[in-house]
């Protein structure tokens, strides 16, 4: 549930009220009708390939050893497909070449819909600020991870004929 506990709008105390289904914070002050509806944040995904295998990256905050597909938010106006193709491109200086999708997927823990693609892409890889390292790994040796993004990897090395395996979650060192 939410960590609103008072209205944005009025300041008044919010209260938890079944509205559609689910359990919503709402302001009940005369005139305000303020709801918060907790709606999911949309995020897109890219399954790079590059250089004939797979591009993953570790982002700045994440431990050493965890690398993961490259994400961003879609702005507003923003088409999916061109939202993955910008994020790749500012993120490892690479050139998308197409965006093709692959399907959605909820990552409930931070209240995400990841709109995953696969993008071909070509260049050098130069990192920005958010990213510490990459590495490429062969389809053949990729694993997945059994959450959002790991499972749209899944997805994408199945339909071409890859047996990806599960990674032990959450990850041993």
């Amino acid at each position: 549930m939410s960590v609103y506990q008072h209205c944005p709008r009025c300041a008044a105390s919010l209260q938890t009220e079944n509205q559609g289904g689910f359990d919503r914070r709402v302001c009940k002050t005369a005139g305000c009708g303020f709801v918060f509806w907790d709606n999911p944040t949309p995020v897109v995904a890219a399954v790079v390939e590059h250089e004939g295998k797979l591009l993953l990256a570790r982002n700045i905050a994440w431990p050493p050893g965890t690398f993961a597909l490259i994400t961003g938010f879609l702005e507003r106006n923003e088409i999916p497909d061109e939202a993955v193709q910008r994020e790749v491109a500012e993120e490892t200086g690479l050139q998308p070449l197409a965006a093709n999708f692959i399907g959605h997927y909820s990552f409930e823990r931070m209240n995400q819909l990841i709109i995953a693609y696969h993008v071909p892409a070509q260049g050098e890889v130069r990192l920005n600020e958010e990213l510490a390292e990459w590495k490429h790994v062969s389809f053949d040796e990729a694993e997945y991870w059994p959450a959002a993004t790991g499972l749209a990897l899944r997805d994408w090395l199945r339909a071409r004929g890859h047996q990806p395996r599960e990674m032990e979650w959450p990850r041993r060192r």
